[in-house]
């Protein structure tokens, strides 16, 4: 075999991944239909546009955006459908592909009601300094001068009745045509982001009227293909990370067992979350359940959920138990489903019954011990700050955890509480009267939040810095990124939705250093699959590109610890994990922009070598070759829209 010097090898690793990955042209569309931007060759050209109903003022608006209106979505080729209903207004928004750079949108939507507007508009958002040297360049302007009207405003920049608009700095050029005449309006915003409105409509809406539009966007950027350099720091390693996850709350008796076996036999799952049936478990207060179990009166769904835990654990899989619903007896008032009145969710526990509760959760844990060989590592009530299902104040969150912890210790149990597991993590002050109480901190397993929202930085590092404060592991009890995303399953398989997950992920690598991330859900439910029947699709089963990245994901060797890594580029998020001792490393890098060069700095001198894998648009999690590391650097093509791993073995 002909051998190459290490150098020119590296050289030619290098090159071919620059040409085997194709580039590609894409609007890319939230499942509620605002457009981020358009990519280019994978760099998105950035805006954020929305269907906007302006009401008796401008103060007074309405307009598409996460978990505020019911969506549904789907994909027919190149195009991307939208339909929702707001309000009286029962909407469609289509955008297809029509080339590089090019988005063509249509918008149409009938009134099921008289509804008193000033305007319905698309509005498109560019955000902080994008457009700061920037010109506006008006296409086809009416000869008929538009005077002063209610749509007036002071932070009016422009306003026109033309063909379209373009807009242009020096980071690019936008422009907008429309398929006729249209009112459009220039607005400054806060600093110095801009929003640009094309009327829908100029006046109020009428009981089934029907309005339609369409526009062509065009984008025009430089393409941004700058070495990426990364730094890392070995010297101080944090918390370990044991690998990803799963939720496996059984929801779906045909389509949930497939997808459970394919990701057990497929993926490295280092923590399973289970659920506690309770209100099943224990319905009638005056029974005791445990008696009832051993006279073969189990509830069949309980016994499949201890069955689920069972089988969990002969894999050497962890357990967490999280109960959901409480049987009646246990609640204050009527089972509420849904927001009440006030914004609140769900039933607080009886404060008169605590004792009973108590027993009634630990004869649960203390049956699947017995009977099914489980000892639950970790006990929690699911999102109890939001009142999914059960509601609870941070005071009565921290007593639960010293008293309930208290009631396992004393039957013999290991089992300790998750200090929050809430329903984002924009809720951190929940755990604030726990943190306080340094005599709750024995019976606390791990702090926990679920990733729906909260991902700016400062948030999550209030997450890594309380489970610092008490010495304790940090869990991710629930990952994703859409809570609502059931309700359009479509978006699953969109790369919007996959890129932004696993970016979200390697981003609570670097910053929570959790010690596991729990899939929302490894079932039928937020599949990672597709086919099978799940959602009605009945193709074959099959892995998307979820699937792809939650593999790569676990794939890292257990239990390395976090190790600092700084990244200057915004379109790049980055995690590195290593322990010195082992000589085991592996670098987790998302790039969320064009094909480009990539440079790790810092790593070992020991490292000599190390492979790589790739997720994006068109390989799940393909081993593309190794590249050397000289001088403690490794230099690597990260391909566009892409998650690379870098890993050595053992």
């Amino acid at each position: 075999m002909t051998r190459f010097p290490i150098k020119i090898a590296a050289l030619l690793f290098n090159f071919c991944l620059l040409i085997v990955y194709p580039s590609y042209s894409q609007p890319e569309v939230t499942a509620w239909g605002n457009m981020t931007g358009i990519r280019v060759e994978g760099q998105l050209t950035k805006f954020e546009s929305s269907f906007k109903i302006v009401g008796a003022s401008w103060h007074h608006n309405t307009q598409t955006a996460k978990e505020q209106h019911h969506y549904s979505f789907k994909r027919e080729g190149s195009k991307q459908i939208i339909t929702s209903k707001i309000g009286a207004i029962d909407y469609t928004e289509t955008v297809e592909d029509i080339g590089k750079g090019k988005a063509l949108v249509n918008i149409q939507y009938t009134s099921t009601l008289d509804t008193v507007v000033v305007g319905t508009f698309f509005s498109v958002i560019f955000n902080g300094d994008y457009f700061a040297d920037g010109a506006i360049e008006i296409i086809e302007p009416s000869k008929i001068p538009l005077g002063q009207s209610a749509l007036s405003d002071v932070n009016e920049i422009l306003r026109a009745e033309a063909k379209g608009i373009k807009i242009k700095s020096k980071r690019g050029e936008y422009q907008f045509i429309c398929n006729d005449n249209s009112q459009i309006i220039v607005k400054r915003l806060n600093g110095t982001s801009i929003e640009l409105l094309i009327a829908l409509a100029n006046d109020s809406i009428k009981k089934n009227q029907t309005v339609s539009k369409t526009f062509t966007i065009t984008t025009n950027q430089e393409i941004d293909k700058s070495t990426v350099e990364m730094l890392v720091d070995v010297s101080k390693p944090g918390r370990v990370f044991d690998g990803i996850g799963g939720n496996f709350r059984l929801q779906n008796a045909k389509t949930d067992p497939q997808v459970i076996d394919y990701c057990l036999e497929n993926l490295r799952v280092a923590y399973a979350r289970v659920e506690m049936p309770w209100q099943l478990w224990h319905a009638d207060e005056n029974v005791d359940p445990t008696n009832a179990a051993n006279a073969g009166k189990l509830n069949d769904r309980v016994k499949k959920a201890m069955e689920l835990a069972q089988r969990m654990k002969k894999m050497d899989i962890p357990i967490i138990l999280s109960g959901w619903f409480a049987p009646d007896w246990a609640i204050v008032g009527e089972r509420t489903s849904g927001p009440q009145l006030g914004g609140l969710w769900g039933n607080p526990l009886n404060h008169d019954k605590m004792d009973k509760i108590y027993k009634s959760i630990t004869d649960y844990i203390l049956y699947m011990k017995d009977h099914y060989g489980v000892e639950v590592e970790m006990f929690s009530f699911n999102e109890s700050d939001l009142g999914i299902d059960i509601r609870q104040t941070g005071l009565e969150h921290r007593d639960l955890i010293k008293n309930l912890g208290a009631y396992f210790k004393a039957k013999g149990l290991k089992t300790k509480l998750l200090l929050g597991d809430t329903s984002d993590a924009n809720s951190w002050a929940f755990l604030n009267e726990s943190l306080a109480d340094p005599s709750t901190w024995p019976f606390i397993g791990a702090v926990s939040f679920h990733s729906w929202r909260g991902w700016e930085y400062e948030t999550l590092k209030k997450w890594a810095d309380a489970a610092e404060k008490i010495n304790k592991p940090l869990v991710v009890g629930e990952g994703s990124i859409d809570a609502a995303a059931h309700q359009y399953p479509s978006i699953f398989e969109e790369q919007i939705y996959a890129i932004e997950e696993i970016n979200l992920y390697v981003r609570m690598l670097a910053i929570c250093q959790p010690k596991t991330i729990l899939q929302w859900q490894l079932t039928a439910d937020y599949s990672p699959l597709a086919g099978g029947g799940i959602f009605g699709n009945n193709e074959t089963l099959r892995p998307t590109r979820r699937f792809w990245q939650l593999k790569q994901l676990s794939a890292t060797p257990k239990s390395l610890p976090a190790l600092a890594i700084a990244c200057a580029s915004e379109d790049v998020s980055c995690a590195a994990l290593g322990n010195p001792k082992s000589n085991q490393y592996a670098f987790h890098i998302v790039n969320n922009g064009a094909s480009r060069e990539a440079i790790i700095s810092g790593i070992p001198k020991k490292v000599k070598k190390l492979k790589v894998f790739v997720t994006d648009k068109e390989k799940g999690m393909e081993e593309v070759g190794s590249v050397a590391v000289m001088d403690g650097k490794v230099t690597f093509t990260l391909p566009e829209v892409s998650y690379v791993t870098l890993m050595n073995s053992k």
